[in-house]
């Protein structure tokens, strides 16, 4: 193991290359590129021998993946925000063609207006296409979540497309130290492809064509079967992983300081360190909260969520994306993961880091300060709160 100080993205990279992908498939955009560009530096170097595909588009980035993917290659691409929405019709078809692919994203505002900053709205957007989806606190958490991620992946029972996220900028650009696992130790962690259901060259078969009503939903069955097959999956990998590496990330949804808390925040990405930070500093205030970090989206960890709320009555959950439904989108998971349940804490929805802007532990506090008032469960823009609070003076 050797310990490096890198970004996000080449988290990514490094990644990609203890993988041994086999072909990748690049169209740049900010703040993705980089990922793509030192993928390119390992190929043309000869230390990563795989095939670079250079495309037009997004769109025709994940589908030569598709194609790779096919044939039985292990593939990697990387995308954000726009090129994201480009691929949508992609995605279906990937996640339909149990093609185990693994997707990088950088998690960047949609438009109009233009943005660069870290929002979860693109990948937030294709939560129903099929993909396993994680959200990452840090560079460590990105790499390690990518070598599971292809160990889930092209499980026999699972075979879906997994994306490892991470918000742009606060990771995608920022660096800090991150452990390298040997080539050796990866190598025994995640071996070549078991190639199952593709396609032969110079054999006449069929994958992905035309059926009709009678059995397309037998298919949908199936995808969704193998996302049932999901949380044990990767229980079994993480565990693989950190008996090779040492190191765990604490499952779909692990707590900090919540087995005694009066109420809970719920976060995803790099907003969850920060809410940390304020845990602690609430603890020290003498106020009993804690914390829930959202690191498997899809599927939804509705067990680890029940668990959870068995013990506390407050729950509040932050979401860095705006879905036009009830709640946010992960604040609505969370409430429909608790129908049925014997006990149901009150769900409060919390918007904040909108388009790029930095979650404060201000605005944190605000949060806790609600839930631990017992203030009515309703939608609150937290950015927008504390803007105008400064504006009223």
């Amino acid at each position: 193991m050797s310990r490096i100080v890198i970004s996000g993205n080449y988290a990514q990279s490094y990644a990609a290359l203890l993988a041994k992908v086999q072909v990748i498939s690049a169209y740049p955009i900010t703040p993705q590129t980089s990922i793509v560009e030192k993928l390119a530096d390992f190929v043309a170097s000869g230390e990563l021998p795989a095939q670079y595909v250079q495309v037009e588009s997004e769109h025709s980035a994940l589908q030569v993946c598709i194609s790779a993917a096919a044939l039985g290659a292990r593939t990697y691409t990387a995308t954000s925000s726009q090129g994201l929405l480009l691929m949508h019709e992609l995605l279906h078809w990937a996640s339909g063609m149990r093609a185990p692919i693994v997707m990088g994203v950088v998690n960047r505002a949609v438009a109009p207006p233009w943005s660069l900053g870290a929002d979860h709205t693109d990948t937030m957007a294709q939560r129903d296409t099929g993909w396993i989806q994680f959200y990452a606190e840090s560079n460590q958490e990105v790499l390690d979540t990518v070598l599971e991620a292809y160990r889930l992946a092209e499980d026999p029972a699972v075979r879906l497309p997994a994306m490892i996220t991470e918000d742009a900028f606060y990771l995608s650009h920022t660096v800090e130290p991150v452990d390298v696992p040997a080539s050796e130790v990866v190598d025994r962690f995640l071996p070549p492809r078991d190639a199952r259901a593709v396609l032969h060259p110079g054999t006449v078969a069929r994958l992905g064509s035309f059926t009709g009503p009678d059995h397309y939903v037998e298919f949908r069955r199936e995808v969704a079967r193998a996302m049932e097959h999901v949380p044990e999956t990767f229980e079994t990998v993480e565990a693989e992983y950190e008996r090779a590496t040492g190191r765990s990330h604490g499952g779909p949804m692990p707590t900090y300081r919540a087995d005694d808390a009066d109420a809970v925040l719920v976060t995803m990405g790099t907003a969850t360190t920060t809410a940390r930070g304020v845990v602690d500093e609430l603890r020290s205030e003498g106020k009993k909260v804690g914390l829930a970090k959202l690191r498997l989206f899809r599927p939804f960890p509705t067990p680890a969520v029940r668990d959870l709320a068995a013990t506390v009555d407050r729950l509040g959950v932050m979401d860095r994306s705006y879905t036009f439904g009830a709640a946010g989108a992960a604040a609505t998971e969370v409430a429909a993961a608790l129908y049925g349940a014997s006990h149901r804490p009150t769900v409060s929805s919390f918007f904040s880091g909108i388009g790029g802007r930095d979650v404060t532990p201000s605005e944190v506090r605000r949060m806790f300060a609600a839930l631990l008032a017992g203030e009515p469960s309703e939608i609150r823009w937290i950015d927008l709160e504390e803007q105008e609070a400064k504006a009223d003076g």
